[in-house]
């Protein structure tokens, strides 16, 4: 095998090519250096702010202890029943929702793409809309929708729908903005309408990515459905709320213990189809 050797003329012509590789300039040293300090000096003021004195800190961990050894060991006291019905209705709720905020975000996300819809202003509100609709957490949006329609799961379905369907729609926009123009270039020059567009030249690019990002939403909004439960939406995040409450932290360790399942199950079989989706 040759040995490649490097002369010092070629280096130096490398340097002389790419200077910014072997040496910064001092402008910019220093540029780095003052956004690096300012970076830690915000973190430190951050930390200073945010994080409890060592004794309380301790005191913290001490009580932490105290409840888990109260956790040990786990039981459903006799209600699993009723813990396999909220399950199921948080299952419910993010399933649901999930489902209303894609079927939301697909025409939006058309409608937010540049190549879609080139009208500037129009294509700036859309987009100001769906800052708007994510912008908002869903455990805020379950507190208005608790307060609007009551509580119970259809007040998480639309706490989930709504923040969901501002973030699904962005991201399918700025895929649909990226995909392949020759695909859409053929499908015009055989005739087809703007429909046709979108139907025939863009979907197909898009379809293997919009069902990827649906799928880890409703893995994500799983987690979330049990949080809004705590604020009155129903499911099983009610039943844990209740049940700490009460000072009953061994059913409170079973029911956590179920999440923990019911998510690593759902995280396992939505990253399989998003695996054949995305790769067939």
């Amino acid at each position: 095998m040759r040995r490649l050797v490097i002369t010092e003329d070629a280096v130096a012509a490398i340097r002389a090519a790419h200077p910014r590789v072997f040496a910064r300039p001092a402008a910019e040293c220093l540029r780095l250096a003052a956004l690096w300090t300012l970076a830690g000096l915000v973190l430190a003021i951050a930390l200073w702010r945010v994080l409890p004195d060592r004794q309380t800190f301790i005191a913290g961990l001490g009580k932490l202890g105290f409840l888990v050894r109260f956790m040990i060991p786990p039981a459903h006291g006799g209600h699993l029943d009723q813990m396999l019905a909220g399950l199921a209705e948080t299952l419910t709720m993010a399933f649901l929702g999930t489902l209303l905020a894609a079927l939301v975000a697909v025409p939006l996300g058309f409608l937010g793409a540049r190549n879609v819809v080139p009208v500037g202003l129009f294509h700036f509100g859309l987009r100001r809309l769906f800052d708007g609709l994510r912008g908002i957490d869903s455990l805020i949006w379950a507190i208005v929708f608790v307060a609007a329609v009551g509580m119970g799961p259809f007040a998480g379905i639309l706490a989930i729908a709504v923040p969901d369907a501002g973030t699904l729609a962005k991201l399918f926009a700025e895929a649909i903005e990226n995909v392949e123009k020759r695909q859409v270039e053929g499908v015009e020059a055989a005739g087809g309408s703007p429909v046709e567009r979108a139907r025939f030249g863009i979907l197909p690019q898009v379809l293997p990515l919009m069902l990827a990002n649906v799928l880890y939403f409703f893995e994500s909004n799983t987690r979330s459905a049990t949080i809004l439960g705590v604020v009155g939406a129903g499911g099983i995040g009610l039943q844990l709320a209740e049940r700490i409450r009460l000072d009953d932290w061994q059913e409170v360790a079973f029911i956590i213990l179920l999440i923990l399942l019911t998510v690593s199950l759902i995280d396992w079989v939505s990253g399989r189809l998003r695996r054949r989706i995305i790769l067939p």
